[in-house]
């Protein structure tokens, strides 16, 4: 019985080893070429290119990961987020390399942004309440009320993203460009419910959310 239990326990030990969380010090050392476009600590300059700065691990991770298989050469159309900015650029990052990457960013503080105050009260009432009428859900569900996310469920940090990012990524959910997994069919389904201009003030909202 006593050899069962220490094998047991140093296969316990193995795995988690083998599934050891990310080192934000090594992250660190790690992110110079992602400093470019999305700055030295996650908060990017340009509206383009998502602020990473206090995006939940786990989230981060899972899209590093989806990133990396979309935008591998030779990657199948069906196969992970596509990205085509990120081409190539995870090719050469282990999982431990990705892992170190989200868990220095998630330790960084997301800067906040401003709403268009002529958007706020629509950005607002959608954020807020959502379309029930049209089936929509509140983003306070999954994203919180104060939009810092819930990164046990992968669910990402909104408030203060860039305005011009979070509108491109509610487009290309409800055109049907960005949907690689359940999470994204969920946003899929919610998107096709808004309109340019509920995209517009949303957007606006979360920017100055927090």
């Amino acid at each position: 019985m006593n050899k069962v239990l220490v094998s047991l326990l140093l296969t316990l030990g193995i795995s988690g080893l083998a599934h050891a969380a990310g080192d934000a010090a090594a992250g660190e050392g790690k992110v110079a070429i992602c400093g470019a476009c999305h700055g030295a600590d996650g908060n990017s300059m340009a509206p383009n290119f998502p602020k990473l700065a206090g995006q939940g691990e786990k989230y981060l991770l899972k899209q590093l990961q989806d990133i990396k298989a979309g935008t591998a050469a030779g990657a199948d159309a069906t196969v992970g987020r596509k990205v085509p900015e990120m081409t190539g650029l995870l090719d050469g990052l282990t999982d431990q390399d990705l892992e170190d990457i989200s868990a220095f960013y998630a330790g960084q503080k997301m800067s906040v942004g401003a709403a268009d105050p002529a958007l706020v009260a629509r950005g607002e009432a959608l954020y807020r309440g959502g379309k029930l009428a049209e089936g929509m859900p509140a983003c306070t569900g999954c994203h919180s009320p104060t939009g810092s996310g819930n990164d046990g469920a992968k669910f990402p940090q909104l408030g203060g993203q860039h305005a011009a990012y979070t509108a491109k990524q509610l487009t290309d959910f409800r055109e049907g460009n960005r949907y690689n997994d359940g999470e994204g069919m969920i946003m899929r389904s919610i998107a096709a419910k808004l309109s340019n201009k509920d995209i517009e003030a949303l957007s606006s909202y979360i920017q100055g959310l927090h």
